[in-house]
């Protein structure tokens, strides 16, 4: 009888450089993020290359990720976020543009207009970043970006977790402030950052 490994178990032995064990978390996870990538993207050929790129990404930072937190929820980050790269690159190229909206459905509208604001929100939220301090910009780009937790950053920057929460807090407290008010957004904002 096949005992199948936890992702914890799967990602402690992919930092140790174990390629059965990423290909393990590869096929538990392909054929849903590709789904998950294709609700967006409507590009078959987009999607494979977008899932194939985001376990690249997940094998190059595999020293990065935290074991016992959730994978899954990293993983899917990661996709949206390659998504939504992948998605402002061809913004400018009108053609694709045009087959991505032909193929969008109706009911599918609400996910377009979301991407929309996320776009917008997430132009408005890197200005923001630069009106912060620089520490605290260092600290939110490590957490948000990099994917790195509270203690991580205090052990990197040599400083206190709680300076680390401290610094996060106020920032967070910022950019709410600084966000439009609309339901839309602010509901966008807070599945980005909380």
């Amino acid at each position: 009888m096949k005992v199948t490994k936890s992702n914890s178990e799967l990602i402690l032995l992919i930092q140790k450089d174990d390629p059965v064990a990423f290909y393990n978390l590869y096929e538990r996870y392909c054929r849903r993020l590709y789904g998950f990538v294709l609700r967006y993207i409507k590009q078959k050929d987009d999607a494979e290359e977008i899932v194939q790129e985001v376990f690249v990404k997940i094998w190059e930072s595999r020293n990065k990720i935290d074991a016992y937190s959730s994978f899954e929820s990293f993983l899917f980050t990661v996709a949206y976020n390659t998504t939504i790269s992948l998605l402002r690159k061809r913004t400018n190229e009108k053609k694709y543009l045009e087959q991505v909206l032909a193929l969008q459905h109706p009911d599918d509208l609400p996910d377009l207009i979301d991407e929309i604001h996320f776009n917008e929100l997430n132009d408005r939220v890197q200005l923001l970043l630069n009106e912060l301090t620089s520490r605290q910009k260092e600290i939110f780009q490590l957490s948000r970006e990099e994917g790195l937790s509270h203690d991580e950053i205090a052990k990197k920057l040599d400083i206190s977790v709680n300076t680390v929460k401290k610094h996060m807090a106020n920032t967070l407290a910022f950019l709410k402030s600084q966000i439009d008010s609309s339901l839309t957004i602010n509901l966008l904002f807070i599945h980005l950052f909380f």
